[in-house]
């Protein structure tokens, strides 16, 4: 059991509150209603599989600069309790579950499989050059409404961009101010953020930004799917929950960004999805 929980700890499950409900979201919406329980079901199944791919990839890549940063002490691969090759062959799993899953959708979802896998591949090692690094995982991220949306219709529409648009904004601005705090450790390690580039200021600013147009993109694809006006309420939920977020952490006091900090973002995923959820079948 302790081995198991180390792998769950390792890929970070709990995590899954980001971008799991703006699949469900992206689906929902595609379908106008409730995807029959198949697609649903593969739909799950296929995110699971993506997301511990890249978790336990961005946990390999970075072990070298895990094990010499004191936050990280006790992640499983740091201590050892998950050794490399387990996680190597949990991905190789983990990619496999994915690409069966993508086979039980529509046929253009296993020709966008790379795609999809791409940029959380590669966003591990955009750190090593780039201050752009958080705009790569923003989308990753990006990819799970954008996922949900084509399994059921098997092509790109406005909405699902805008949507795509405002969960990569959401999560790359969140990044941004969670890179705060490696300020020093990255200038350190030569690594890159928009911290070490602009500094702690310019970087929250840049967060800000990035946010506002979040909640502007959110509220776009309410109007162009003309959701009901309980959408909105989501949407009003999730710019608090932003703007509590930037009250309480500054240039001066990074002190907040926690777990808690970090885990209190899923309020967005979860209250826009829940109340598109009640906007569609209501």
């Amino acid at each position: 059991m302790s081995k198991l929980s180390a792998h769950v700890n390792n890929i970070a499950l709990h995590h899954s509150v980001f971008a799991l409900p703006f699949a469900y979201m992206g689906a929902f919406l595609a379908a106008d209603g409730v995807p029959d329980l198949s697609t649903f079901l593969w739909i799950t199944v296929a995110m699971v599989g993506a997301r511990s791919a890249a978790l336990a990839l961005d946990n390999i890549i970075d072990l070298k600069y895990d094990k010499l940063h004191p936050r990280f002490t006790k992640r499983p691969m740091v201590t050892g309790e998950v050794k490399p090759w387990e996680s190597i062959l949990l991905i190789v799993v983990s990619l496999g579950v994915f690409i069966t899953a993508t086979l039980q959708l529509h046929p253009i979802c296993v020709k966008l499989a790379p795609l999809a896998i791409f940029p959380f591949v590669i966003y591990p090692y955009t750190k090593r050059f780039t201050c752009c690094c958080h705009l790569v995982l923003g989308i990753a991220l990006a990819m799970a409404p954008a996922g949900g949306w084509i399994a059921i219709r098997g092509s790109l529409d406005l909405p699902i961009v805008l949507l795509s648009l405002a969960v990569g904004l959401w999560i790359a601005g969140f990044d941004v101010i969670y890179g705060c705090q490696d300020k020093k450790f990255d200038e350190d390690h030569g690594l890159h953020s928009m911290a070490t580039q602009f500094g702690l200021a310019g970087a929250l600013r840049i967060a800000k930004g990035m946010h506002f147009l979040s909640i502007l993109c959110f509220t776009m694809v309410g109007i162009l799917m003309h959701l009901a006006p309980i959408y909105y309420g989501g949407v009003f939920i999730a710019l608090l929950t932003l703007c509590y977020q930037h009250s309480i952490v500054g240039v001066d006091d990074l002190s907040q960004v926690t777990q808690v900090y970090f885990m209190r973002n899923g309020i967005v995923a979860i209250s826009i999805f829940l109340f598109t959820l009640v906007s569609i079948i209501w």
